[in-house]
């Protein structure tokens, strides 16, 4: 094919492509030809849907509405489509072009306007068009009355193909929105509205660390910074303040010379209609705007300059998607359903917001707080409202902070999420109602259903660095949702819940226990993890330990500096008991060094309200679990005590008279034997506590993992660090305070090593004969969840034969073949799920995400366990 023939069809990445041409002009070829097979949507096909007859003209309207909500919902997920339709009449495009402008993309018409010789000689080659030629003739008629109105029809881009020979030479490119800087990563400095503040600009850009460019009459004309960062302007730069030619000399010069990006204002927008001659109010600084223009003395730089405004301005485009979509910057905001999409209401809603069509008493437009229900990924910076102080609104950020009004300068570093300010020089504009500082927010602290669902209700999936897309059923995510807003701690504090643990299975050379340390080291071993720690498992509840330095530290979420939760969010004891030992593991943590050390790497203000993030056991089990252990186990072992005994008796008199009951008598004397050690299993996690009157002693905590520490400036999470180090930090606050804290022992195990295996079977061995509960077998790296054959169990447990009593019941042991088929892959996959959710949430937390995206994560762990998974597992 000759390259100069080769016609070049430019398609929007996201945009609904409509196939136009009589039948028989090749639409179905060119499609499959061009386009991926589930990108197009053919009318033949969705007939065939409905009616099992791609030729069925009688389900033709069902079919189009088949193939109608499939493009919506396509378009809706940000997909390309094509209909592949013959599409000649007005009104089959126009319904078509209205599903576009619904999901905000842009219509494409592909034209294929084949002679129709062409379409005749097609059809009659193929045995399923049988209808006669008058058909085509119709269609025919219809396309070329059509072809001149297909833009005013409201078709953004139009390609027309009319002979077999350009069909032929057509290549579809796709070419990203304009709005599509995805691909761009900066870093930025992103500026809000600067109306004019030419002086207070150029301050701001020093501060930052640009380096201003001037012309031979002084006047800045470019700015660059030494580190290749790039400034982003919000809109907004002309009206009200005293140098709005000044200003947008200088933006548009870094912006023709690649030192920075800008996003068109409202103001900007009433500029370009100005500047055109359309009639529109001159108010608002709009006149102070022409003014500063009319004044340029000479008259050929007063047209040249008023044109490249003109230009400048009417080419900006409503948004900017940047840094792997985390990024989306607009002159009033916008909501996520419109990020990477164009059209009109996208760049309305960009340049006004949220409005209402209404004014307020002082003449201004009613506005809708888009930022409250904001639940994007992307952070938004945006303009537009002035506002005293920056403060962030559900990963948003108004950066407009009044400069014109004698407010501030504002900008924000990305992605290092750092402001920084410059004071007005003077109040350069009477503001229509004072900037007053309003009342936080806050509403991305609020609960709300759509942290766990979606917005048409149904479950939705979260989405993990580590684990991919983790799906929540619709009923768990509500049932989780009911029972933090129940029960849990104040959700503020909420910040991380434990997952669930997969155990061990049994070893075929030990056949008498269900569970044995020489299964997950040999799983482990498989996995290709060769190096491990033995933890010893505590006889106590799990518990998450949130403390501040300070009992105000986390006010005003917690009266008492802190929490302590149970795995599924529900506090352990009442304020006072939870003062105690709260102000018992700060104290440790000050006498171990611990708050310098590890909060003083979170962020700035190492020393301003830390805290801490602890992993760990309550003992003992009774703190938590005595009425279970008085009413379930204690009852039972009492029954056992006093029925079994007697029924040996009898058993014993029988045999004695020579009736036939040995094998009862065995039975029921093991039965006897099962129960004592059912009792001495349980007595194990009873010890007497003063909790009862509101006291703690006797009460211990385990800590084995720090999982984050943070201050108001930032975060940071440990899940990099290997167990080693977790549990040398735990040792450092058993040795501060030896009463409250209780060491955990371990046990290190090389999987290679058959001798390494052998000492650490050893180990879980004596463990669990002199009573313990048993061990759980991590990788010694740490939480990382990936190894080098993919993912891993974060850990195994892996529970001692007199435990298990607790677990199975008090003879469970002489049906140790049944329980040995017991079904882990189901536990083994929640453990993985749950894991990778707790440590997303933690992420999110450090990465200073809004805490609606950590509850995301949290609530799914809550969610995940109401999966009927057996719970003895």
């Amino acid at each position: 094919m000759n390259e100069q023939a080769e016609r070049v069809l430019e398609v929007p990445d996201l945009s609904l492509v409509v196939l136009v041409g009589a039948s028989g002009s090749g639409k179905s070829t060119f499609a499959a030809r061009h386009f991926g097979p589930f990108e197009v949507v053919s009318s033949d096909h969705c007939r065939g849907l409905v009616a099992d007859d791609v030729n069925d003209q009688a389900a033709t309207a069902d079919a189009f509405d088949v193939l109608h909500h499939i493009a919506g919902v396509r378009l809706r997920r940000g997909r390309l489509t094509v209909v592949d339709a013959t599409n000649v009449q007005a009104d089959a495009r126009r319904q078509l072009v209205a599903l576009a402008r619904d999901h905000d993309v842009l219509p494409v018409a592909i034209v294929l306007d084949l002679p129709e010789r062409v379409c005749l000689e097609r059809n009659a080659a193929r045995p399923d068009r049988d209808f006669g030629a008058h058909v085509v003739k119709r269609h025919r008629d219809a396309l070329r009355r059509s072809l001149r109105s297909l833009r005013r029809e409201g078709f953004r881009t139009v390609h027309v193909l009319s002979s077999v020979e350009e069909v032929e030479a057509a290549r579809v490119v796709r070419t990203p929105l304009r709005s599509d800087l995805r691909d761009q990563h900066g870093p930025f400095d992103v500026i809000g509205d600067v109306h004019g503040c030419r002086s207070e600009l150029e301050t701001l850009l020093g501060e930052l660390g640009y380096s201003l460019a001037r012309d031979e009459r002084g006047r800045a004309v470019d700015a660059a910074h030494p580190d290749g960062r790039r400034a982003v302007f919000l809109g907004d730069l002309v009206d009200r303040g005293p140098d709005t030619p000044g200003v947008l000399r200088l933006v548009m010069g870094m912006v023709e010379a690649g030192h920075a990006l800008a996003v068109p204002g409202n103001h900007e927008a009433k500029l370009v209609r100005a500047l055109d001659g359309k009639d529109v109010s001159v108010a608002h600084g709009l006149e102070a705007t022409l003014a500063q223009i009319a004044a340029i003395e000479d008259d050929d730089e007063r047209r040249a300059f008023r044109e490249r405004v003109r230009g400048f301005a009417d080419g900006l485009v409503s948004h900017l998607v940047l840094d792997d979509g985390k990024l989306v910057v607009a002159h009033a905001g916008l909501k996520e359903a419109y990020h990477n999409r164009a059209s009109g209401r996208v760049r309305s809603f960009a340049l006004y917001g949220d409005t209402t069509g209404e004014s307020d008493e002082l003449g201004l437009p009613v506005r809708l707080d888009w930022a409250r229900d904001y639940r994007g990924r992307a952070t938004v910076l945006y303009g537009h409202v002035p506002t005293p102080e920056l403060e962030w609104v559900n990963g948003t950020l108004c950066l407009d902070t009044g400069v014109v009004f004698g407010g501030k300068l504002s900008a924000l570093r990305w992605p290092e999420r750092e402001t920084v300010q410059v004071p007005a020089e003077a109040v350069h504009h009477e503001p229509v109602e004072p900037l007053v500082r309003k009342p936080p927010v806050r509403d991305d602290d609020d609960l709300a259903l759509t942290v766990v669902l979606s917005p048409d209700g149904t479950g939705r999936g979260v989405e993990t660095r580590l684990a991919g897309r983790v799906a929540v059923a619709a009923e768990q995510a509500a049932g989780a949702l009911e029972v933090v807003s129940r029960f849990a701690v104040d959700p503020h504090l909420l910040w991380y819940l434990p997952a669930t643990m997969a155990p061990a299975g049994g070893w075929a050379e030990a056949p008498d226990l269900l569970e044995h340390p020489q299964a997950a080291f040999e799983a482990y071993r498989k996995a290709g993890v060769t190096d491990l720690l033995c933890e010893e498992k505590h006889m106590g509840s799990r518990a998450v330990v949130l403390v501040a330095r300070s009992r105000d530290g986390l006010a005003p979420w917690s009266s008492t500096g802190g929490v302590v939760h149970t795995r599924t969010g529900r506090s352990f004891f009442g304020d006072e008991l939870a003062v105690a030992l709260l102000d018992g593991v700060r104290s440790a943590a000050e006498r171990a060094g611990l708050w310098e050390e590890l909060c003083g790497s979170a962020g700035e203000d190492g020393d301003a309200d830390p805290w801490l993030l602890l992993d760990a056991e309550l003992l003992p089990w009774s703190a938590k679990a005595e009425e279970l252990l008085r009413g379930q186990y204690a009852a039972v072992g009492a029954a056992a005590r006093a029925a079994l005994p007697a029924a040996v008796a009898v058993l014993e008199r029988s045999a004695a008279r020579g009736l036939d009951v040995g094998a009862l008598l065995e039975r029921t004397r093991q039965r006897e034997v099962d129960a004592a050690e059912f009792t001495e299993a349980y007595r194990r996690y009873v010890w007497p506590t003063g909790v009862a009157e509101g006291r703690l002693d006797g009460v211990q905590l385990a800590p084995f993992q720090v999982l984050a520490a943070g201050t108001p400036g930032g975060a940071v999470v440990f899940a990099d660090r290997d167990h080693g180090w977790h549990l040398s930090v735990a040792d450092r606050l058993v040795e501060a305070d030896p009463q409250l804290f209780r060491a955990t022992r371990r046990q290190r195990v090389d999987t290679t090593d058959a001798a390494s295996c052998e000492a650490g079977t050893a180990w879980w061995t004596e463990l669990t004969a002199a009573g313990g509960e048993g061990a759980v077998v991590k990788p010694f790296a740490g939480a990382a969840l990936r190894g080098p054959r993919g993912l891993v169990q974060p850990g195994m447990k892996v529970r001692g034969p007199e435990y298990l009593r607790l677990v199975y019941g008090p003879g469970y042991r002489g049906d140790l073949e049944r329980l040995g088929q017991r079904q882990l892959g189901r536990k083994r996959s929640l453990a993985l799920r749950e894991h990778a959710l707790g440590l997303e949430a933690l992420e999110r937390l450090a990465g200073g995400e809004p805490l609606w995206r950590v509850h995301e994560a949290v609530f799914a762990v809550l969610a995940l366990e109401s999966e009927p998974v057996d719970p003895r597992l």
